[in-house]
């Protein structure tokens, strides 16, 4: 039974853990969203896999589909620079054309390849997003266009060649592929840009925004809320007393506030 059950509904199930668990925070962060609309956007995205929406005898949408390609589009509008958005959607041409030539060498037909194109495309899509959208919403856009434009690609060679059949735009094996894509992309851009950035200290600020580096950097843990009623306010007599003691005594007590 779990041999028949689709790679991408559980691929979103253990991205679902991860982020419930805390583990994937960094990598929402990146991408705009919080914990609990990226629960919500995987929960449409497997309710919608299980809806076709017939458009004509020749094309079936996959609700689910929609949703993740609904999520590249709002990754690319959150994009950092205009840069990175152009950046992005020139890897989602690359991507794709890399994803036609893969179709084309490796043969039209499933039996004709030596590796499942369930596994294939989403191999292909990921990492070329990956290389060239480098950023991880660059490369989560890249890759889902990417196959998403595959299967559109397939529709127009069906109805130029006369072929009959029938093209499910990002359900069917489709869903697998965009979603494994998607997820391989980001993936390869927070394992290798966490380690590039730890090489060299942090995140590259040389020609970037003063906006986008505060992006980039890990979140300043937030203030106390009695620091924040506190601030600014002039401290009482008994606190002028004990600061002042502080001041002629030892500090032991204030290092021990500190590694407490």
């Amino acid at each position: 039974m779990m041999a028949n059950f689709p790679l991408g509904l559980i691929a979103l199930l253990v991205v679902s853990i991860l982020i419930y668990f805390g583990v994937a925070h960094r990598v929402l962060d990146r991408m705009r969203l919080s914990d609990r609309a990226a629960l919500a956007i995987i929960v449409a995205i497997i309710a919608g896999s299980f809806v076709d929406i017939p458009i004509s005898s020749r094309i079936i949408i996959n609700l689910g589909g929609l949703v993740a390609v609904g999520l590249a589009v709002y990754v690319l509008a959150g994009a950092g620079t205009v840069y990175e958005k152009i950046r992005a959607i020139a890897a989602a041409v690359v991507t794709a054309l890399a994803l036609f030539i893969a179709a084309r060498y490796l043969g039209a037909e499933p039996e004709n390849m030596f590796i499942d194109p369930i596994y294939i495309y989403p191999l292909v899509a990921g990492i070329v997003g990956y290389l060239a959208g480098r950023s991880r919403r660059g490369a989560f856009f890249a890759a889902v266009m990417a196959v998403l434009a595959l299967d559109i690609a397939q529709y127009f060679y069906l109805a130029n060649s006369g072929v009959r059949g029938v093209v499910h735009i990002g359900g069917a094996g489709a869903f697998d592929s965009l979603i494994l894509a998607g997820i391989l992309a980001v993936l390869l851009a927070e394992l290798i840009g966490e380690t590039l950035e730890r090489v060299q200290g942090g995140p590259k600020t040389e020609g970037r925004s003063e906006e986008l580096i505060k992006n980039l950097r890990e979140p300043e843990p937030s203030r106390k809320p009695l620091e924040e009623s506190n601030k600014g306010q002039e401290p009482g007599p008994e606190e002028r007393k004990h600061d002042d003691d502080k001041k002629d005594g030892d500090d032991s007590e204030e290092r021990g506030d500190i590694y407490a």
